[in-house]
Order: C-alpha cells, then sequence, then structure tokens
C-alpha cells in the first residue's frame, strides 16, 4: 500500500474535472508540499502562454471549479500555485493499517515485469578500492535496492577488466619484479599486498621501452588464446577481486554476478563486432588500426574516431564493451550502467556504434562525479588514495570510541557489535546523501561524522523506537489512531505515509540521494514528537502512540535496509 498515493490520484481526478469545466486540455504536474503548508501543489505556470493568463488568475479558477471530496478538505490558489489540503484523519489511518500490516515490506511496490541489468563497480582489478572509486558501488547498490523495494527483478553485475594492459601489467609485475623491491603492504590482504608490484612495474613500463614491449607481447598472446598467458592474468585479476570483494562486503554491497572481459574473446564475439564494424561504410584505418568515423554524432570539439582494433589487429576495450552490451541486451529488458562522469564520450560513441550495427538497444547511464581529495585527484597508480578499508577502519574505531563513552552497562564484545554496525553505516551514509552528478570532495572530518544529518543520527531513532517498545508490557496495535492530533504526531504520520513514493522515486528516477534525506527528515519528525508529548504511561493516547512508535520503527528500518544501512537495536 501507499497510503499517499490514493490522495495524489484524488488531486488527479478533480484537476481534470475542474479542468474540463473550464474547457482546458492538459496535464499537469503535482508535486508533494512540505506538510505544513500545501501537501499537493500544481503550478500552473505552465498554462500561462496558452490561456494567456496569469499563473496566480489561472489558479483562481480552477480552485473555484474543484468539487472537495471526502478526501481533499480543502483547495486554495496562492501565488500561481493549486493548493490541496488532504484528510489528515483518514491517511492517518491508512498510514497506520499500511505500516502495521505490511512490517518489513511496507514500501514494497506491486511486481513489475522488466528485468533490469544493472552493472557497477567494475574497477579495474589492480589495486585495493578507494574512496574515489566507492562511490560507484554505493549508487550501484543503493539503487539496486531502491529498485528491488519498488518491484523491479534486478539482477547486479560487475564486468571485469581481465584482458586490459593495466591487469597485464600487474600480472607482468608480479613475475618480475623481486619481492624485495615491493614495500611491504599496510595489511595483511591480497588487494594490499599486491598493488606494490602494480606500482613498481608501472614505473619500469615508464622508463624502460623493454618493458613496454614485453607487455604488448603480452597482450597479443592473451588475445590470440594463448593458455599461459590466459592462465597467469586470469589468476592475477582473480587474487585482486577477492581483496576488492572483501571490501565491497563491510559497506555491504553483493554483486550477483561477475562477467569476464576474456569471455569475448574467448567465445570469438569481438571478433563478431570486428565483422559487422569493418562492414560499415564509416570504417577506415590509420595505421593499420581500424576505426568508425563518427563526425556528426560526437560532442563538438571531440575527437570523432572510434578506434575498434590496434594497429596488431587484436581488439580495444571498447570493442570487447560492445559484445558485452550486446550480451547483456540479450538477457534483460532494461540495462542500467554506473559510470564515472569521464565516460559520457565513451558512450556516446558505443551507443552510435550499436546503431551502425543495427541494435535498437541502448543502455541507460547513471553518470557520477569523482570524489577528489582537498590537494587533487585519487590515483592508484601515484599511490595517491585513501583506501576504503582504511575509512571503514576508522569509521569502526570512531564509532567504538563513542560507544564506550556513552555505553558503560555494555559488555566490550556487544560495544564492538554495536561500532561494526554504526562506522560502516556513516561511510556509506555519508557518500549517497550527496548527488551523484555534484562532485564530491573527501575530508576525513564529513566522512566519518556522527552528527546531524548522518547514519547515526538515523540509527539512534530506530534504536529509540526499539527501547521504547521494549519498556511496554504490550498494547493494543488496533488502537484508535484518530485521537494522534498533537502537530508532531500528524507531521510523523505525514513523513511515514510518504516512504513508499520515495522509493519509488528514488529507483525510477536514479535519485539515490533522496533516500538519505527522507531518513533524516523521518528521525527528525520522529525526535520531535517524543520530545513533546509522552508515550509510556500517556492515559488514553499510549496504545496509539506505542502504534506511532513501532509503524516509525519499522519504516526506519525499511529506509536504513534500502540505504545499506544496519538498523540497530540499541545504541
Amino acid at each position: 500500500m501507499d497510503p499517499m498515493e490514493s490522495f495524489g490520484e484524488e488531486v488527479r481526478r478533480l484537476t481534470n474535472e475542474a479542468l474540463a469545466k473550464l474547457g482546458v486540455e492538459a496535464q499537469l504536474e503535482i508535486d508533494v508540499g512540505p506538510a505544513d503548508m500545501a501537501d499537493f501543489a500544481i503550478p500552473c505556470f505552465p498554462l500561462a502562454k496558452k490561456l494567456r493568463k496569469a499563473p496566480a488568475a489561472i489558479a483562481e479558477d480552477i480552485a473555484a471549479a474543484v468539487v472537495p471530496s471526502d478526501r481533499i478538505s480543502k483547495v486554495w490558489a496562492a501565488n500561481g500555485y493549486l493548493n490541496f489540503k488532504i484528510n489528515e484523519a483518514l491517511l492517518a489511518s491508512l498510514t497506520m493499517k499500511a505500516v502495521l500490516s505490511e512490517k518489513e515490506l511496507y514500501g514494497t511496490g506491486e511486481r513489475k515485469p522488466q528485468k533490469v541489468l544493472l552493472e557497477h563497480t567494475s574497477v579495474n582489478p589492480t589495486g585495493p578500492i578507494h574512496v574515489g572509486r566507492a562511490r560507484n558501488p554505493l549508487i550501484g547498490d543503493t539503487l539496486c535496492r531502491c529498485l528491488r523495494r519498488a518491484g523491479y527483478d534486478v539482477t547486479t553485475e560487475y564486468y571485469v577488466n581481465d584482458v586490459g594492459k593495466q591487469v597485464v601489467l600487474l600480472a607482468w609485475g608480479i613475475m618480475n619484479v623481486p619481492e624485495s623491491e615491493v614495500p611491504p603492504a599496510d595489511r595483511d590482504k591480497t588487494d594490499h599486498m599486491l598493488v606494490g608490484y602494480y606500482r613498481k612495474a608501472n614505473e619500469r613500463m615508464e622508463s624502460d621501452p623493454a618493458v613496454v614491449k614485453q607487455i604488448s607481447d603480452m597482450l597479443v598472446k592473451f588475445e590470440a588464446g594463448d593458455p599461459a598467458t590466459a592462465e597467469q592474468v586470469g589468476e592475477t585479476a582473480e587474487r585482486m577481486l577477492q581483496g576488492i570483494r572483501s571490501s565491497l562486503e563491510r559497506v555491504s554491497v553483493n554483486v550477483d554476478q561477475y562477467t569476464w572481459e576474456s569471455k569475448f574473446i574467448i567465445n570469438g564475439a569481438a571478433k563478431e563486432v570486428v565483422s559487422k564494424l569493418k562492414a560499415s561504410p564509416r570504417c577506415s584505418e590509420e595505421n593499420g588500426a581500424s576505426y568508425l568515423e563518427l563526425d556528426e554524432l560526437s560532442r563538438q570539439g571531440k575527437s570523432t574516431k572510434f578506434f575498434f582494433t590496434r594497429s596488431d589487429g587484436t581488439t580495444l576495450y571498447t570493442t570487447r564493451d560492445l559484445a558485452y552490451h550486446l550480451d547483456k541486451f540479450k538477457r534483460a529488458d532494461v540495462c542500467i550502467n554506473v559510470l564515472g562522469e569521464d565516460q559520457k564520450l565513451g558512450m556516446l560513441h558505443l551507443v552510435a556504434a550499436l546503431k551502425i550495427m543495427g541494435e535498437t538497444k541502448a543502455p541507460e547511464c547513471v553518470y557520477y562525479a569523482f570524489v577528489s581529495l582537498p590537494e587533487g585527484r585519487m590515483s592508484t597508480r601515484k599511490g595517491v588514495v585513501v583506501y576504503l578499508d582504511d575509512l571503514l577502519d576508522e569509521a569502526e574505531d570512531l564509532a567504538m570510541a563513542e560507544v564506550r563513552k556513552r555505553r558503560t552497562d555494555l559488555s566490550e564484545e556487544k560495544m564492538y557489535e554495536i561500532a561494526k554496525q554504526i562506522g560502516p553505516g556513516a561511510v556509506r551514509y555519508n557518500i549517497i546523501r550527496v548527488q551523484a552528478e555534484k562532485q564530491l570532495v573527501f575530508k576525513w572530518e564529513d566522512a566519518i561524522n556522527f552528527e546531524g544529518n548522518s547514519a547515526p543520527f538515523v540509527q539512534y531513532a530506530h534504536a529509540r523506537c526499539s527501547s521504547i517498545l521494549k519498556r511496554t508490557g504490550g498494547y493494543d496495535r488496533d488502537a484508535d489512531t484518530s485521537i494522534l492530533t498533537h502537530d508532531t504526531e500528524k507531521r510523523l504520520i505525514h513523513v511515514l505515509s510518504l516512504f513508499p513514493g520515495i522509493v519509488r522515486e528514488a529507483g525510477e528516477k536514479r535519485k539515490i540521494h533522496l533516500l538519505p534525506a527522507y531518513g533524516h527528515e523521518l528521525a527528525s519528525a520522529f525526535n520531535q514528537f517524543y520530545g513533546s508529548v509522552p508515550v509510556l504511561k500517556s492515559g488514553e493516547h499510549e496504545d496509539a502512540r506505542l502504534c506511532l512508535v513501532e509503524a516509525t520503527r519499522w519504516t526506519l528500518r525499511n529506509a536504513l535496509e534500502t540505504m545499506g544501512i544496519a538498523a540497530p537495536e540499541e545504541m
């Protein structure tokens, strides 16, 4: 159930009937307004040109033509907006019934027929995940959770680049760089232990043409199907992935399946792509390398050449990416890629190439701006990074210190358990609360902030709800909630009613930052309620208020779970 949706549908029906009375054909956007003003607001500005009338006058005309119903208590015009106030008692009844009956399923939408394939993370297996790269899996996993709760059948996938130059370079480094030349790793974890070989190999390649030749030869052998080279590179990538998976698990990111880039060389799909592209009249050669000329399809001032083979005939990442997308289109109705903003031109070229091949489908891309340090962009190759593992350690240590300071009554084991829930949640929340397209400058004080708009603030509200409910000897879950008429009670119920719509919008519009914003709003509304009226020992109001606390606890839990954050019973 979506308690607020039925009111929105009624607003739409009444507005359309009023427009029909006025002889106006139009579809107007409906906005959910703040509860202390209008519950729904319709801007009339789009009609100004069509009706040759001021928006304020248009809003007045429509308001006069609307006939309120049992769901709508008030309709009025203000500053060019048509405003609606809904029946609060009916909203309270529908919301409390929905949450308390559906519990962990509250906010879940009807099953959708579309199969969604969501590719995220897909970082090169050449080193541990750093904070800059961590934005991708956290956006991808949260979007997946939103879509699943909204009713979509979603499969997540990691595209493993085991063919590219960087992975081959790492494999070469492990074979050729003496262990004595590699600085000791800062932790006993595979990805941290191997990254030193990658950096040393990169230094040698930049200074020694012979190393460049050896790397090039390995790439040619790999693509030609040389078993020894394929095994070497594959084992290297898998070893690095073990460490990457471990880091992802710490922030509750689970990938359903992995697709290896080498698959499209082995099964011949990359060669088929080359054949199709070479048959195009747009195909040309430059020093033996094949490319498509995409002049009118490219961005002005950017390269218009889409290369798909090297001069030696071997395929490029772009070629194999085409084969990968053709494979994805066979497995899903909707294909979503979570990508860094630097991939925009590359995807524009890829979509153009797909069209040239006769493909009608195209991937949908969610782009995110880079995470940087105050002194500049992060780089695994140069060693200028803040690793996700280090950030999580720091967050858990800080959480442990806070728990020790506040909860002297708990065992060390219990304190540690709570810290393990709080620390990763703080990191995850602070990254996903920033809109994907906005640049994020990493600062330690922001990343592990436990105050204000943060995961611990939302988690603490959940723990407080749990504590209240544990202290009661039982209550009537069918209590009359119509007596919840205090302003803070009405506001809290209003916020609870918004959750299904927030989940739907966050998923379908790919705006996952709406979830942390909602979590903070709900926790704040609960704190205001709890600070304003008594719950336990509140006489005739006690059962109804305990029902409201339980409804809040379920909704906070569901919001936190959709963000991939733990919902502690105590803090």
